[in-house]
């Protein structure tokens, strides 16, 4: 067991180093196969995060081009979507705060389109299924919707990306204690929320 972990870290790290080698030296196949792998968790979080599809299509293209001139910059010491992530959402409190002088996170979401998130489908579905998912999928996003943006971000990166306390930390640039109690707060602030959403 050990050793299959021991394994499976290396070549995580191996495979870190390699797409690092890769953007340094401007790869367009490492860049091809890294669109290809993340585009739908980037749009994804990207929609969440600003609430818009609109937005999220212009942070979606912005992103990939910084990565494109900036990644020299990602040294392989911790995993690729950490890092693209911290660059979308960076991009995102940018536009942000051209648009508005002052601004917190809480304010980045426009209460009007928070229940009309609209998030692609990643797969294909018997018809039955998909009737059951979309439903499921209106109510939690009617729910996301509701809660501040901090909140919202913490869940999305936890339970739809997949990511490490301390990666959302890298993330969204907070102490693990504050990545900690914003996800206990959001866990009860949805539960919440998707009570009132179905009654």
């Amino acid at each position: 067991m050990l050793t299959v972990t021991y394994s499976f870290a290396d070549s995580m790290e191996r495979e870190a180093r390699e797409v690092a080698r890769g953007l340094r030296n401007r790869d367009p196949e490492v860049l091809d196969r890294l669109i290809e792998q993340f585009q739908y968790r980037l749009f994804r979080y990207l929609i969440y995060l600003a609430g818009s599809r609109e937005t999220a299509e212009d942070l979606f293209q912005e992103t990939w081009m910084r990565v494109l001139e900036k990644g020299h910059l990602y040294n392989g010491k911790s995993r690729f979507e950490t890092w693209l992530f911290a660059i979308a959402r960076n991009l995102f409190i940018d536009l942000v705060r051209q648009r508005k002088a002052s601004v917190s996170l809480d304010e980045l979401v426009d209460p009007e389109k928070a229940g009309t998130v609209d998030i692609p489908a990643s797969e294909t579905t018997l018809p039955t299924e998909r009737l059951f998912r979309e439903e499921e999928n209106r109510l939690v996003a009617t729910a996301l919707g509701c809660l501040p943006a901090v909140y919202r971000e913490v869940l999305v990166l936890r339970f739809q990306e997949d990511l490490a306390l301390d990666e959302i930390a890298a993330i969204v640039a907070a102490p693990l204690s504050t990545v900690k109690s914003r996800l206990y707060r959001s866990l009860e602030l949805l539960r919440e929320a998707l009570e009132e959403t179905k009654s």
